[in-house]
């Protein structure tokens, strides 16, 4: 039998679904790429914001006018919309022949199984364990990095944010089962592992009663194979001298970390229910940057909250400004229900929103561009991704995470393969992106 997986939404789901994968593998499944030659398609949406909420449906009801044609007997939705939504879904998307929720997906071959005997089952578990990865996971990238998973669910509770009610608690997953993982990830070739969870700085706290993230790195440092390890995710009060040390001595750790602050204003922070302040973030930055002088640092804002004003927005524009960070992303607050600050009063206009947004990427573009002006005549070690064309080919930066940052163009007449790690001079760059050569 055929299937097809379509992974929506975060790279977090992306692990979800190469384990999903190696379930359906082991049962003797053939995978396709195209919905149109499947006869199951398995759709691991997402539904954090609106955009993906829009998109996930709209793949549903593509993917689900395929049944009319006669080849495609089951369509499965796998993940947070269904999580979510169980009963708008199974109400209002007749397309849908079986639901699995976010902690459910070794629960997928009984799922299918039912949808090809015509009856519409939906299992749901609670989230007081994880789901078994004793398959393994069937990778999809065919560029030798990937994501590791570290754990699952969330306890911080921002006031914006809907990952508690369909993701959980925050849950660690073993030490001992992400080092299995890691080293079978590097026998099939992986170079680069990305640290992913809602919070990765929480890493074993629930498990160790204390946080173990030094820990995982040391034993994930000492896989041969692995060359890289980035951090994903980092929570800025989470982060401690003892992390920031290691980093700075273990020499596989890549010196990049993603930091997401949100906002700088304390009293825009405080109706967030964020655990931080300006000043700590400040104190944060300065640590990192003093232990790690060639440090990047990502990360990721929300404009239009409510109760934002002028003045907050001002603020905000200032701090990125001072703060100089290396990546950032910049979003319109999405307004989700069942969060508490779907209910706040002040509700900013879209497009105010979206105007503040704007600005504070106009002036993120203008500091990437006087970042990449500093960095021509600097040695940098790159990972190569692909060829381009003949004598160039695309490579990332320990500065640059997979799928989110920039590349740096290597112009070369020597031969590369994907995953070599090599020293480039750089030369030159355009916007983004920079130019080197070996």
């Amino acid at each position: 039998m055929k299937a097809c997986f379509v992974s929506l939404g975060c790279d977090k789901n992306l692990v979800d679904t190469e384990h999903m994968m190696a379930i359906l593998s082991s049962d003797g499944f053939m995978f396709v790429s195209e919905p149109e030659k499947a006869d199951v398609v398995i759709i691991n949406s997402c539904c954090f914001i609106s955009d993906a909420l829009e998109e996930s449906i709209n793949t549903i009801i593509e993917i689900g006018s395929l049944k009319e044609e006669g080849h495609l007997k089951a369509l499965i939705l796998a993940g947070c919309l269904g999580q979510r939504f169980t009963e708008e879904v199974l109400a209002e998307l007749p397309e849908v022949d079986g639901i699995l929720g976010t902690n459910s997906y070794d629960d997928l071959l009984q799922i299918i199984h039912s949808a090809l005997e015509g009856k519409k089952e939906v299992v749901k578990k609670d989230f007081s364990s994880l789901p078994s990865n004793a398959k393994g996971r069937y990778l999809t990238n065919v560029v030798p990095y990937t994501y590791l998973k570290i754990a699952e669910g969330c306890d911080k509770h921002c006031t914006y944010c809907i990952i508690p009610s369909i993701r959980g608690d925050y849950r660690s997953v073993p030490l001992e089962e992400l080092v299995f993982e890691a080293k079978n990830l590097a026998v099939q070739g992986v170079k680069e592992l990305n640290l992913v969870a809602q919070e990765v700085t929480l890493y074993g706290v629930d498990l160790y009663g204390k946080k173990s993230l030094t820990l995982l790195l040391d034993k994930l440092s000492e896989i041969e194979g692995i060359e890289w390890i980035r951090l994903l995710y980092c929570y800025p009060e989470e982060i401690t001298e003892e992390l920031v040390a290691y980093m700075a001595s273990n020499k596989k750790i890549c010196h990049y970390i993603d930091m997401p602050i949100q906002h700088c204003s304390d009293e825009i922070l405080g109706r967030m229910g964020r655990k931080t302040s300006k000043a700590d973030i400040e104190e944060k930055i300065s640590l990192l940057r003093s232990k790690m002088p060639d440090i990047a640092l990502r990360t990721t804002l929300i404009c239009g909250f409510p109760g934002e004003t002028e003045e907050h927005h001002k603020e905000l524009l200032q701090f990125v400004k001072d703060a100089s960070f290396d990546r950032l992303g910049c979003f319109s607050y999405s307004r989700e229900e069942g969060t508490p600050a779907a209910k706040f009063e002040n509700q900013i206009d879209d497009k105010i929103k979206d105007k503040w947004r704007d600005e504070v990427m106009e002036l993120q573009q203008q500091i990437i561009f006087e970042t990449n002006e500093s960095l021509v005549g600097q040695r940098l070690e790159c990972f190569v991704e692909g060829k381009v064309e003949d004598g160039v080919y695309a490579a990332r930066t320990y500065r640059d995470a997979p799928e989110v940052d920039g590349y740096i163009f290597i112009e070369t007449n020597r031969e590369l393969m994907s995953g070599d790690i090599v020293c480039c001079n750089v030369t030159g760059f355009k916007e983004y992106d920079l130019i080197g050569e070996l």
